[in-house]
């Protein structure tokens, strides 16, 4: 019983250190502590048969085209699958499900914001994407501009990104590992580090999104094996399910409608932006659409993410319910002051106990670590890709760059980045780190979005107001986040927080737009008139693909 309490306190770590749900919470720190065999023996497995992938993956990867976008051949199944895997967090698994746990209904505005971000990606930026960008999208967003400016911002926006998740992550899945193999932290940091780094620099995007696939079958297999046994006990009603948990909830039948979560009206529609906006601005998810032949691929990865995604956020949705019924009321689950055992983002870990005993605990501790390793994956690869790419063969070689160095400076900067995350994630051990998923979103919707949607669908940007407004984006983003509760308060330890919201976003997004628009309007410089002529040729090519084959080759 004690081993099992540990194992949740770490889990709990996980949970939090890979969401914004607990933002400001103390994490707490993991005990090293005996092994659980179980999901040592199905990590193995996982591990294992991935090496296998990349060994595949690494006779296949012959170029730079190869390595960042596995050559263009991923069919949109398999890409939509893929994204996926790369978009379900274990945060989105633990923490939408506490959150549902809590506050019932309410639970669901992660959900629904996750979400909602998807329509804006299929209908203004998928098919754009394919047809205007080849490895990043700075690529798409430097089409008409001058190069080296909106590709230096837009390797800042993708590194501070990157950097942020990675930490996240790297935290969660050291603590994961020292909890199963009963390692020190910074032993199990390492390892994590030297996985990811394998399959990156070894079978490139091809290893990484075979990786997010299968590790997206086993979420969704695990998650819906849990919502089917709920839901069988009783008789398939989710009537039967809402009008149980209403009777053992403490709430009652607030739990049945909204208000009880964010009651702060600013601070409810800017986290509800942030987190539909910058889905649509984060590097490692817009660089998979570069992984299909065909903008027609392209809208097929987005329709199978979309309802993948989709399905999975119903089954939180059903697990989250499910533990308030099957777990509250079960005194194992609690200690002696009857609180939940390990904080309530462990609402799923419980169920899992609940409803499929030890052996499906394993299984769920060992998919939350594929999650993680997935996730670290294809974020190392969009920051290496915005290094090699965007600033070494464009910026600093002015495009004559061979592909093998390119791709040589590639894997260069895997190994440096993963050096990085696991200097990063053995120094963060102690400290709070669940804002940087959600400073991560902020940052991607207030920079990265608004000037990928300004250069493609407005004629009058220029390179001198995306270059300016992207950076007021992602400076103001970042000051706010440092000045607000969660770091300011909880991390920096002041005793009032400057910035009295719980994202940026409303902020910071109005600043990169309205940055954009003033700094183009005011621009008459020569380059501008360029930047302008260029509209009519970029929108021919982004809305037919016209060219968009030939460059692709090159």
């Amino acid at each position: 019983m004690m081993n099992f309490k540990r194992m949740l306190a770490a889990l709990a770590m996980l949970g939090v250190a890979g969401g914004a749900l607990a933002a400001g919470a103390d994490l707490g720190q993991a005990e090293k502590q005996a092994t659980n065999w179980t999901a040592i023996i199905m990590f193995g497995v996982f591990v294992i048969f991935t090496l296998f992938i990349t060994k595949w993956a690494a006779a296949k990867t012959k170029s730079a085209a190869d390595f960042y976008t596995a050559g263009g051949g991923i069919t949109g199944f398999q890409n939509g699958l893929a994204i996926a895997g790369d978009y379900m967090s274990a945060a989105s698994f633990l923490g939408i499900s506490a959150a549902v746990f809590l506050n019932g209904y309410d639970g669901l505005i992660y959900a629904i914001g996750f979400l909602v971000g998807w329509p804006v990606i299929t209908f203004l930026m998928a098919e754009r994407l394919r047809n205007l960008g080849r490895f990043t999208f700075a690529d798409v967003a430097a089409y008409r501009f001058q190069q080296k400016p909106i590709r230096i911002f837009s390797a800042c926006g993708t590194l501070v990104v990157v950097a942020f998740y990675l930490i996240a992550q790297m935290v969660g899945a050291g603590q994961l590992i020292k909890l199963l193999f009963g390692l020190d932290y910074w032993v199990a940091v390492v390892l994590v580090g030297t996985l990811m780094m394998v399959y990156v620099l070894f079978g490139g995007m091809t290893a990484t999104t075979w990786v997010q696939i299968i590790k997206a079958v086993m979420l969704l297999a695990g998650a819906s094996f849990m919502a089917f046994v709920v839901l069988g006990q009783f008789n398939f009603s989710p009537e039967a399910l809402f009008a149980k948990a209403v009777e053992v909830h403490s709430k009652k039948d607030a739990i049945m409608g909204p208000g009880t979560f964010i009651k702060d009206p600013v601070s409810a529609i800017s986290f509800g932006m942030a987190l539909m906006f910058g889905t649509a601005g984060l590097p490692h998810i817009l660089m998979r659409f570069f992984t299909v032949p065909s903008a027609k691929e392209a809208r097929k990865s987005v329709f199978w993410a979309t309802t993948w995604i989709a399905y999975f956020y119903i089954l939180t949705f059903i697990i989250g319910f499910g533990a308030i019924v099957l777990v509250s009321t079960n005194p194992e689950f609690k200690d002696a002051a009857g609180k939940m055992l390990g904080g309530t983002n462990m609402a799923a870990i419980h169920l899992a106990k609940a409803v499929g005993g030890n052996v499906f605990l394993g299984f769920i501790s060992a998919v939350a670590f594929a999650t993680i390793l997935a996730v670290v994956a294809g974020l190392t690869l969009s920051g290496a890709s915005a290094v090699s790419h965007d600033l070494y063969a464009t910026v600093i070689k002015k495009g004559q760059v061979t592909s093998w160095e390119e791709l040589r400076v590639s894997r260069a900067t895997t190994i440096v980045l993963g050096i990085i995350a696991v200097a990063l994630g053995i120094l963060f051990e102690k400290q709070n780190i669940a804002f940087m998923v959600s400073l991560a979103f902020a940052i991607a919707a207030s920079a990265n979005f608004p000037v990928l949607f300004m250069s493609v669908l407005w004629k009058d940007c220029t390179t001198r107001g995306a270059t300016i407004g992207g950076f007021m984006g992602l400076i103001t983003a970042v000051v706010l986040t440092v000045l607000s509760k969660s770091v300011w308060v909880d991390v920096l330890g002041h005793k009032d927080a400057w910035f009295p919201y719980a994202s940026p976003a409303i902020f910071s997004m109005t600043a990169g737009f309205v940055g954009i628009w003033l700094f183009s309007i005011l621009d008459k410089s020569p380059r501008a008139r360029i930047d302008r002529a260029g509209f009519e040729a970029q929108e021919m090519r982004s809305e037919t693909g016209i060219g968009a084959a030939a460059a692709s080759a090159h």
